[in-house]
């Protein structure tokens, strides 16, 4: 492990790009998130045109969700027991397959539901796979003191891809000479370049070289988070935030397509908005991650993000979904930051793998969750269905914010 010194005031935004090893693993994952960015909107408006309808949505993302939702415990325990840099080639290069299969079959025209079905299934299962490695190899390349440095910088590469990606996407999927299936090769591309990089990694050997049962690994960890209050109460808020909350962005195509009657690449500029906010964000978080104030600030932005889901929901017209857009894209990343940096700082070495396998958890209910609420805009109609997700959210990091006052420690105890 290699560390850069800190500059005199403590808290230089970029200081984990000092460290040569995390800087060859920042531009990894700025290809490997060119690629899933590209593809997740892509996974939508491939839907939309297949389906058309807000269920059809919902169960595409249902199936991404289900992969990470059986994968992740399973990457939570390779990530401490597996060498890390072994496991990322593999996911990866999974991914990039199945971005490579899509995209031949809807530039051929052969294009069906069920192959996009499989597809999101796959890549969910590998983004469960490889998503508690990534977060836990941060701690690895730059130790424990630069963690929140490091994770923000991480997170700041994903938002700057998802300045750019949605709308590239978007726009190449509505160019009649490259439609979707073009779009969805050259996100392959990407994958493949982020797993030749990853590739380039040091071996990174195992924390826990445990000779466990798998199973016997999950429920240890589940065990351990149990034995920590705090830890529980984190995992437990991020999870139904991120599964009830951000999954206004499963719904983007229905709302810019089907209700504002805009195009394509329309749904890509609103995720670049929100991407806008993420950066400004992140930047600000990264010199601050590592602070006394980081919960206070996590809680803000949780509050922020329920607010600008309800928001969302009531937004007239496309220039008003735009601008808050922008705020839920300021708000979402800087309470993902901070959760996932707390939740490393609050628990051990040897169970970092598995701690972030339950963070990511929250990736699986996201998915698991849309297809329900997808239902449910049908039946109550979208955008009440949206507000109704805003105030969810909003309420659940309220009562977070009073438990970590001390209020509620008590009981959870």
């Amino acid at each position: 492990m290699t560390t850069a010194r800190r500059g005199k005031n403590g808290s230089a935004t970029f200081l984990s790009l000092r460290v040569p090893t995390f800087r060859l693993f920042w531009w990894s994952g700025v290809y490997s998130y060119l690629g899933v960015q590209m593809q997740f909107l892509l996974r939508g408006l491939l839907a939309w045109d297949l389906t058309e309808r807000e269920s059809g949505l919902g169960i595409v993302y249902l199936a991404f969700g289900m992969g990470l939702l059986i994968f992740t415990p399973i990457g939570g325990v390779l990530a401490d027991r597996w060498p890390k840099r072994s496991l990322l080639i593999f996911g990866q290069g999974m991914i990039a397959l199945a971005a490579a299969g899509m995209g031949f079959a809807a530039a051929s025209g052969n294009a069906r539901f069920w192959m996009l079905m499989v597809a999101s299934l796959v890549q969910g299962a590998m983004f469960g796979l490889i998503g508690p490695a990534r977060v836990s190899t941060s701690a690895e390349l730059v130790g424990r003191d630069q963690l929140g440095n490091a994770i923000s910088l991480t997170s700041m590469s994903m938002s700057l891809t998802r300045l750019f990606a949605p709308a590239a996407a978007g726009v190449l999927a509505g160019v009649s000479t490259i439609g979707i299936g073009g779009a969805y090769l050259v996100a392959s591309l990407f994958s493949v370049v982020s797993t030749v990089l990853t590739a380039r990694l040091p071996r990174l050997e195992p924390v826990n070289p445990s000779r466990r049962k798998p199973l016997d690994e999950i429920w240890d960890g589940l065990r351990y988070v149990r034995s920590k209050p705090e830890l529980r109460r984190l995992i437990l808020t991020t999870i139904i935030a991120i599964m009830i909350g951000f999954n206004y962005v499963a719904f983007l195509p229905a709302i810019v397509e089907g209700q504002l009657g805009l195009s394509e690449s329309h749904v890509g500029f609103l995720t670049t908005a929100s991407a806008l906010g993420a950066v400004l964000i992140t930047a600000f978080v990264a010199s601050r991650a590592d602070g006394p104030n980081a919960e206070r600030l996590l809680i803000c932005c949780g509050i922020a993000f329920g607010i600008g889901v309800v928001l969302f929901g009531l937004a007239p017209n496309y220039l008003s979904a735009l601008l808050i857009v922008i705020v839920l894209g300021f708000a979402t990343n800087g309470f993902m930051v901070l959760t996932s940096s707390r939740s490393m700082v609050i628990s051990e070495d040897s169970h970092h793998g598995r701690v972030q396998s339950l963070m990511q958890l929250a990736w699986a209910g996201f998915g698991i969750a849309a297809a329900p609420l997808g239902a449910v805009a049908e039946i109550v109609g979208l955008r009440p269905t949206i507000v109704f997700m805003g105030i969810i959210t909003f309420l659940v990091v309220v009562l977070y914010g009073i438990s970590s006052s001390g209020i509620l420690v008590r009981a959870t105890k």
